[in-house]
């Protein structure tokens, strides 16, 4: 039986800081299925198939990774696709104090899933996909915190 982890979030988009952490994952798991949590709360700029997309491009220099989309809970997901843990990427203490919570929470729905932080490379620290947004949205460079696909991805929905 394979050793399986998902990896949730809106991706919206994926940023080099995701990818180092997904990376980190890769090596202690048989199989990581990065989701998308469809949130019907969130804007996002990206439609889930372009999300869907510039993961896969991203990570397809991965060999064990699925990418997918799901309107359950990440708990449920993570137990219908028989995960052992959900990994979180943690960048600061606010992350954690948010984050703790839901895991607690998970953990009280799904006690055989465990959620495991993983802290990202010091240099991603501060990376999210709102200040990748933000600057893709003022024409500045983004082209070191995101990967080339994402970063013409970006280029093009908000070219003029």
């Amino acid at each position: 039986m394979a050793n399986i982890a998902i990896y949730p979030g809106t991706f919206d988009p994926i940023t080099n800081g995701h990818i180092d952490v997904i990376e980190r994952a890769s090596v202690l798991f048989d199989k990581i299925i990065v989701v998308i949590a469809r949130n019907p709360r969130k804007q996002t700029l990206f439609s889930e198939e372009e999300r869907l997309e510039m993961i896969r491009e991203s990570l397809k220099h991965l060999n064990n990774i699925e990418v997918k989309a799901t309107d359950n809970l990440t708990v449920e997901f993570a137990s219908r696709v028989s995960a052992k843990a959900i990994i979180r990427g943690i960048r600061a203490v606010s992350d954690f104090e948010y984050e703790f919570q839901i895991a607690l929470m998970n953990r009280k729905l799904c006690p055989d899933v465990t959620t495991i932080f993983l802290m990202p490379n010091e240099k991603y620290t501060y990376l999210n996909s709102s200040i990748i947004r933000e600057l893709a949205r003022y024409g500045a460079n983004v082209d070191e915190f995101v990967p080339p696909y994402v970063a013409k991805k970006l280029k093009e929905k908000f070219a003029i």
